[in-house]
């Protein structure tokens, strides 16, 4: 008889930044001896990610949250409704041991379902306030794994802080350039909006670098190249706006731990997973808020890393007319070093490893 491995479900999709956090984490219990399956939304971006990284995948139905209003749509509420269910299969054929819920709509199927079944539940959550799908499942949740000391709406007694999981993993930068197809040299300059992309960043950056780089001299030749990741959606609208510059490569997807190990500065959205991957890998950030985020809360990530001296805040409205100078003030060999310094500062080295901790106190086999 073989040993039969211990079970534990990780409940995510939607956005890189709850998907990402799940893989990492995936990585550590796996490390640690268990079986671990990703359970999210079918034919979503988890789905993809899980193929990727050679994790085990089971997809589901899954209904969304309308911000604007109380509750799901009747179509949106029937999704939710039948994702709960094949949820409920899924884990009463498997019973495994744990599910982690990483929040966002995608995770509430798995996440419910166990709270009904009996099966003990840890949540993650990113940000300084509770999310809609994290307060719907906190109270019956044994624990909440979280990235600042205080979240808004959390009983402090539930909370541990664990901070953001990221994959820990590091390439030489001449094998992440080759898996890049980038050059060996140049100072690379490494723009994301998200992991589905920004319309913003990408309508107004390749006109402002193609202006800021040819003013000042600073062509390719001279040692600068930029990676664009512009989301899949977006990539045909990028690259005829770039497809004279050899030195400005748009992509509609990267991998990501290769982009941040190349990158000598980034300049992106200011998602909590975002920026702990910039802190990790200790890459200076010009940070755009998208301003229509929950509660603000990007640019209140922004001002945190501002102040800490690891990046530059550069407001949506003033992209135009103000990311150029910060962008020729950060391609200053000086001033790259002190943010790179400040940002390895905020590391969230060990997260993964803290929330698989939290994971396994709360295993139940």
């Amino acid at each position: 008889m073989g040993t039969v491995m211990k079970r534990v479900v990780l409940a995510t999709g939607g956005t890189g930044g709850h998907i990402y956090p799940a893989v990492a984490t995936a990585q550590v219990l796996q490390q640690r001896g268990y079986a671990v399956t990703l359970l999210g939304q079918r034919g979503g971006m988890e789905e993809r990610v899980a193929g990727e990284q050679r994790l085990d995948f089971v997809g589901v139905s899954a209904g969304k949250f309308a911000r604007s209003v109380r509750g799901l749509d009747p179509r949106q509420a029937m999704k939710a409704l039948r994702g709960l269910q094949e949820a409920r299969q899924f884990l009463q054929r498997h019973r495994p041991g744990l599910v982690v819920g990483y929040g966002g709509f995608a995770s509430l199927p798995g996440v419910l379902a166990a709270q009904r079944l009996g099966i003990p539940t840890v949540l993650h959550e990113q940000n300084a306030r509770l999310g809609l799908t994290q307060r719907l499942a906190q109270r019956k949740a044994r624990a909440v794994g979280t990235c600042y000391p205080q979240v808004v709406g959390l009983p402090p007694e539930k909370a541990t802080l664990v901070g953001m999981p990221v994959r820990e993993e590091w390439l030489l930068r001449q094998e992440a350039n080759a898996r890049l197809g980038l050059q060996d040299g140049p100072l690379t300059i490494f723009i994301m909006g998200g992991s589905q992309g920004s319309v913003a960043l990408n309508t107004a950056l390749p006109g402002v670098l193609r202006g800021v780089l040819g003013e000042t001299g600073l062509l390719p030749d001279d040692g600068v190249q930029v990676l664009h990741a512009t989301g899949p959606r977006w990539i045909g609208d990028v690259q005829p706006q770039v497809r004279d510059l050899h030195w400005y490569k748009a992509v509609g997807y990267v991998d990501a731990v290769a982009a941040w190990c190349a990158a000598d500065l980034a300049i992106t959205r200011a998602g909590t997973g975002t920026l702990a991957e910039a802190a990790f890998y200790g890459v200076p950030t010009i940070m755009v808020p998208l301003p229509s985020s929950a509660e603000d809360h990007q640019r209140h990530n922004a001002r945190a890393v501002e102040q800490a001296g690891a990046g530059r805040l550069v407001e949506q409205e003033q992209v135009s007319r103000q990311l150029g100078a910060v962008v020729l003030e950060c391609l200053q060999a000086e001033v790259r070093a002190r943010m790179r310094q400040a940002a390895l500062e905020r590391s969230p080295q060990g997260a993964a490893g803290r929330l698989a901790d939290l994971a396994e106190a709360h295993y139940r086999p």
